[in-house]
C-alpha cells in the first residue's frame, strides 16, 4: 500500500465484509481504519531507530485504540455509553498525535503532515459526535423479540 493513497482508492480495495457493516457509515472509524493501515509504515521506519522503539509501540496502541472504541461504542444503546467509548477513542488520537509529533525527526516530514492532519480530523469530528450522543436517546429501536410480549416464549416476559 502506498503510505499517501487517497481515503477512495483504500475503500476501493476492501472486502465487502467491512464496506457492507452499518459502522463503516461512520467517517471517524473509516478514518481510524485508514490510519491502522498506515500505522504500520510508520512502526516499521520507527523501530529501525534504536531510541524509538518504544514510541513506535505507542503510536501503534493508540492507533489501534481508535478504531477499536469506535466499534465498541457503536454497538452500545445509549447514547451516554456510546459517548463515553467515543470519548476514549478521542484520548486515543489526541495521544497518537502526540507520538506521531514525538517521532517526527524519524519520519519524514510529509508523513508526519499527513498524519497528524489525518488524526486532527478526527478529532474534530469526534468532537462533535460526542455532545449529540450525551442526549441520552436510544439509537436504534429495540428488538420486537424483547420489547414485545410472547405468550409461547419458553421465559416468561417478565423475567427479561
Amino acid at each position: 500500500m502506498d503510505p499517501f493513497r487517497t481515503v477512495g482508492e483504500w475503500e476501493a480495495q476492501l472486502p465487502a465484509v467491512l464496506t457492507n457493516d452499518s459502522l463503516w457509515k461512520m467517517k471517524a472509524y473509516r478514518l481510524a481504519l485508514l490510519a491502522t493501515e498506515l500505522v504500520w509504515w510508520d512502526t516499521r521506519k520507527l523501530l529501525q531507530v534504536r531510541g524509538l522503539r518504544s514510541t513506535a509501540d505507542q503510536v501503534f496502541r493508540a492507533i489501534g485504540s481508535i478504531g477499536a472504541n469506535l466499534a465498541e461504542g457503536y454497538s452500545r444503546g445509549t447514547g451516554r455509553d456510546r459517548a463515553r467509548f467515543y470519548e476514549y477513542a478521542l484520548s486515543s488520537a489526541r495521544e497518537a498525535r502526540h507520538w506521531y509529533f514525538s517521532a517526527h525527526h524519524a519520519l519524514s516530514e510529509a508523513v508526519t503532515n499527513h498524519r497528524l492532519e489525518l488524526l486532527t480530523h478526527m478529532i474534530r469530528l469526534l468532537l462533535s459526535m460526542i455532545p449529540q450522543q450525551r442526549k441520552g436517546e436510544i439509537r436504534e429501536p429495540a428488538p420486537p423479540y424483547l420489547t414485545l410480549r410472547d405468550p409461547a416464549s419458553p421465559i416468561p416476559y417478565d423475567e427479561l
